[in-house]
């Protein structure tokens, strides 16, 4: 897979909300719903978590 500069800013936008997220979900109480959605610009599937209270 070539990994161009979008996909890699991504990536690592993701890496690093992976982990602030859980944190963020225990102090607030809320549940994390996961879906997933179709991104055109990238071409793929990605993961979208939201955090319900």
């Amino acid at each position: 897979m070539k990994l161009s500069r979008r996909s890699f800013l991504v990536s690592t936008a993701a890496a690093g909300a992976i982990r602030t997220l859980p944190t963020l979900a225990t102090r607030t109480g809320g549940r994390r719903i996961l879906t997933l959605v179709y991104d055109k610009s990238l071409g793929m599937m990605r993961a979208v978590e939201r955090l319900v209270p």
